[in-house]
């Protein structure tokens, strides 16, 4: 009898004790699990008028192209824009790029922020160093800022024969300068380098398809820097490194080099199942909404929802606002006009539903 008197009493000491097992802890975000809106050529202000009429008499699609600006970068940073893009010009004596200019600025050593020096030449940082500062007071003002990525264009262009200036050369002494400047104003606990992120992983690509990028919680209020650019320039940059040991830099390159964290795709349309596929193994992707101010003009959303569907952390725009001149209100910003949310191809119902970004 006793025995039956136990027996009955099993499925409530069951119901017990799987009550009184502890709820299995959430799995951390990390830094490669968010998704954010951004701005290509943030630096870029309008051109002069003087200069875009002969632009537009010598070729109207180049001046379409070149026809819009941005807002300064604190601004983009205060409406939302978690990713910059710097475009840099190696001026090591400084004057280089002074030609036809009276910017006192461009006559000191260091990199220049220009998008086409002689022609598109009007910046609202022209100093890499200053444009710099004014992103780090900001971010020190907004320490819970979710990572943000600098990406950078090393700018080696040849515009003589069309009336701006040629830019010099990236050489190994040029790469070594872009770091070296970037460590005088941001200090290393504000950056998250490859060998964090590689960490003991024989290279960089075993830790990012491990899942070694930071905590979102590490990573709040910090820096991640991409280099933007091809085969030649990016393996100038890496040297004779395994991976990318000792350098600031993310370097885009294909998803088999020992170096691979970071993926330039610029088309989400065209390459949206690329996109997803690389997001998903742990790779950081960044595409574009929109180029050449063609999806602006005609208010064509297509390549802006496929950006945002296709799970790239960092989706760039032209137009984090309207441009007044052009009909429809073509902009991007996240759904819920949120600063960021969980990556959608990474993260799923786990995920957190309110903005992740603590300003």
């Amino acid at each position: 009898m006793a025995d039956k008197r136990i027996l009955k009493f099993l499925p409530l000491i069951a119901l017990v004790s799987a009550a009184a097992e502890p709820a299995p802890a959430p799995v951390p975000l990390r830094s490669n699990d968010i998704s954010v809106v951004g701005t290509h050529n943030s630096y870029k202000l309008a051109m002069p008028a003087e200069t875009m009429a002969k632009v537009r008499a010598a070729s109207p699609a180049i001046a379409d192209m070149l026809d819009y600006a941005h807002r300064p970068l604190t601004e983009q940073l205060d409406a939302g824009a978690r990713q910059i893009e710097i475009d840099v010009n190696y001026d090591p004596k400084g004057g280089h790029y002074a030609k036809g200019s009276n910017d006192p600025t461009l006559l000191r050593p260091g990199f220049k922020v220009l998008h086409i020096p002689g022609i598109d030449n009007s910046s609202s940082c022209v100093l890499l160093t200053e444009c710099l500062r004014l992103i780090l007071r900001w971010s020190d003002r907004h320490p819970g800022h979710v990572p943000i990525m600098l990406m950078f264009n090393a700018k080696d262009e040849k515009n003589a024969w069309r009336g701006g200036i040629d830019a010099l050369p990236f050489d190994a002494a040029a790469w070594d300068a872009l770091d070296a400047e970037i460590r005088s104003v941001m200090p290393a606990k504000k950056l998250i380098v490859p060998d964090e992120v590689q960490g003991s992983y024989p290279t960089l690509r075993d830790a990012v398809r491990a899942g070694n990028w930071p905590t979102l919680e590490k990573a709040r209020g910090r820096f991640l820097f991409a280099l933007d650019e091809g085969p030649e320039k990016v393996a100038g940059y890496r040297g004779a490194r395994r991976s990318l040991e000792g350098r600031v830099f993310f370097i885009n390159t294909d998803e088999d080099s020992p170096a691979a964290a970071y993926l330039t795709l610029n088309d989400p349309i065209a390459e949206g199942a690329r996109i997803r596929r690389d997001v998903a193994a742990g790779y950081i992707v960044r595409t574009r909404a929109d180029a050449d101010t063609e999806e602006a003009r005609a208010n064509d959303t297509k390549r802006r929802e496929a950006a945002l569907a296709s799970g790239a952390q960092y989706v760039s725009t032209d137009y984090l606002w309207p441009d007044a001149r052009f009909q429809g209100g073509y902009q991007v910003r996240l759904p819920g006009g949120a600063v960021a949310r969980c990556n959608p191809v990474r993260r799923g119902a786990d995920c957190p539903r309110a903005d992740l970004d603590r300003r």
